[in-house]
């Protein structure tokens, strides 16, 4: 026979009513009764209703999480890691990829929203303002973004920017071309602040691009042509399409041209040269993400994430 609430509330010594908040709402539950409940609960085998409670409390206990393009290497991580806080904390998630499409994704919020308690939005490609008239009708969390009275999961890219800058300054390099991703990325403008705002380098801007290897390798001709001895690039898939564009022209990396990429994802410490890249918290942002959107109070708070530079074999000192 099937373990029942009473059974677990019996073992665990609490009422029936603390079980069901344990399962319901378990921030507010005494965190050592809690864990004596789930202990119970996990011995006898007992799993709650989830339709049950979807209708007592109104509901779903399922989450949304909205990613640019699942097919880039940064965003698994991210991904597995708000799964498993939500797993934690007795939650599903949806997940949904808008392949850069800002349309597909203002759809795919209105659809998740009829079936979801609220949505993790990962770099967003919609206008803050269309996030803001979307967020009446859901709670949304964004990450890597600032959209007015939301709450959100930043990663440092301007402190990533500066170290990376310095460190090609360090190298003895000037002018930096900056290649940016798409048009009205945040990321974008973080990085092209700073930039602006670091005296004694001529930057070169690239952009919009793609944020994709085919983007970086569209643009490699023109960084050649722009007499840079640097490229700090959107992300690592751009800085490797950079890399490849550059091989074809006969330019060398690093020996003639430096790239610095941002993420640290695999294929950037697989490539030949191991790309230089500002490493990204992507699997901390995912847990925040998801603590944020269920912690109640959480509305506009903003956690900011530190990134650090990791130095490999793509950047060296500048030609002279």
């Amino acid at each position: 026979m099937a373990a029942t609430i009473k059974d677990v509330a019996r073992v665990s010594g609490v009422h029936v009513s603390t079980v069901s908040r344990t399962f319901s709402a378990p921030h507010l539950v005494n965190p050592a009764t809690r864990s004596r409940v789930l202990a119970a609960a996990d011995d006898l085998g007992y799993r709650p209703n989830r339709a049950a409670r979807a209708l007592t409390t109104g509901r779903t206990f399922n989450l949304g999480l909205i990613v640019a393009d699942i097919s880039n290497p940064f965003f698994p991580p991210l991904i597995k890691a708000a799964q498993a806080q939500a797993r934690g904390r007795d939650h599903h998630v949806f997940v949904a990829d808008t392949d850069e499409d800002p349309r597909v994704e203002e759809e795919l919020i209105r659809t998740l929203a009829k079936q979801v308690d609220g949505v993790l939005l990962c770099s967003p490609r919609l206008s803050n303002k269309l996030i803001e008239r979307l967020a009446e009708d859901v709670p949304f969390v964004v990450v890597n973004r600032r959209v007015r009275g939301l709450p959100s999961v930043l990663m440092n890219v301007a402190q990533g920017a500066r170290l990376a800058l310095d460190h090609l300054a360090g190298l003895g390099h000037r002018r930096i071309a900056l290649v940016s991703g798409p048009a009205g990325s945040w990321t974008s403008n973080e990085m092209r602040a700073v930039a602006a705002a670091t005296e004694g380098l001529d930057l070169v801007g690239f952009g919009p691009n793609q944020p994709t290897e085919s983007g970086g390798l569209a643009v490699a001709s023109e960084v050649a042509a722009s007499g840079a001895t640097a490229v700090l690039a959107y992300n690592d898939l751009v800085a490797l399409g950079v890399i490849e564009g550059l091989a074809e022209q006969g330019i060398g990396v690093p020996d003639q041209i430096s790239v610095i990429g941002f993420d640290d994802i695999l294929p950037g410490r697989l490539n030949r040269p191991k790309l230089t890249t500002v490493a990204m918290p992507a699997a901390a942002a995912g847990r925040m993400a998801v603590d944020l959107l269920l912690q109640s109070g959480g509305e506009g708070a903003t956690v900011t994430l530190e990134t650090a530079l990791i130095v490999r074999e793509s950047t060296g000192r500048a030609q002279t």
